[in-house]
């Protein structure tokens, strides 16, 4: 009789399991709109050697599917950071999208990973898209960041100007802290603090993948669990930390794709600016 029970309850787990919907099966592709040439790696990779340079990747990463056009960052196209990087091979990132077939107009989700110049430096030429953020992130760039004692280095006061914009347009939907689904499918995580409060993604499916931005710049962070450099001392412990996690989530460390390798473009089928994630 306790057997029957239990092969009962077994059959009846089965079949609740069963009933649960899948998680949406986004695509999800990187688009390359630039290069930063001659970047020292040591801003990248604690400890690395200060004579070393390597060029890095610009991008923006496309995810579609479930009735919706996602952007995970939005580049930049501010003359003043052109004046600051060496950056070459541009292509304005709305019009690099158009490369992945994407009219910019029709982008109904923007993540920002940071409010930095070249993540969160597009979010006006993504006109009719909801913006995520941390709610975190927006409050602090919005208000203390600029007062006595404040830190906005590598923000654009003009992006935060937009944003705002935005807000009061009622296009920005902040997220309120780790773990949390921004949309079917998709889970911001927050880790050690990049900007105040900076966030990567996990993309759920078949195989789910952690789209990493900034909080790890290169597979060469991943796979020596080494800090990224322009985290504070006191948060490098935290940012190693999220390495591991975002390999958790992943499933395996070849399913985290960093902000800036431009490896991503030689690991996954690229044609030309765009490389098919999934």
């Amino acid at each position: 009789m306790r057997l029957a029970h239990r092969t009962f309850a077994a059959v009846a787990l089965l079949t609740l399991v069963s009933a649960l919907p899948a998680p949406p099966e986004y695509t999800i592709e990187a688009v390359r709109y630039g290069t930063i040439r001659q970047f020292r790696l040591s801003g990248l990779l604690v400890g690395a050697p200060p004579e070393e340079r390597i060029d890095i990747a610009m991008a923006v990463w496309l995810i579609r599917g479930n009735g919706h056009t996602v952007l995970f960052d939005t580049g930049f196209h501010r003359s003043e950071w052109f004046e600051r990087f060496d950056v070459a091979d541009y292509l304005r990132p709305d019009s690099a999208l158009m490369l992945a077939g994407v009219d910019p107009a029709d982008v109904t989700d923007v993540i920002v990973s940071h409010a930095h110049w070249d993540h969160m430096g597009g979010i006006d030429l993504f006109p009719n898209a909801t913006i995520h953020i941390q709610r975190d992130e927006y409050d602090y760039y919005t208000g203390p960041a600029w007062r006595e004692g404040g830190r906005h280095g590598g923000i654009d006061p003009e992006d935060i100007v937009h944003l705002v914009r935005r807000n009061l347009a009622g296009q920005v939907a902040p997220i309120d802290g780790d773990d949390v689904e921004v949309l079917p499918g998709i889970r911001a995580y927050t880790g050690a603090r990049h900007t105040y409060a900076s966030q990567y993604i996990l993309v759920e499916g078949a195989e789910r993948f952690v789209l990493a931005s900034d909080n790890c710049y290169l597979f060469r962070n991943l796979e020596t669990r080494t800090a990224g450099a322009t985290f504070l001392p006191s948060d490098r412990a935290g940012n190693e930390a999220a390495l591991s996690r975002m390999e958790r989530l992943a499933g395996a460390a070849g399913r985290v794709v960093p902000g800036h390798d431009p490896e991503q473009f030689a690991r996954f089928p690229t044609q030309g600016r765009v490389a098919r994630i999934r």
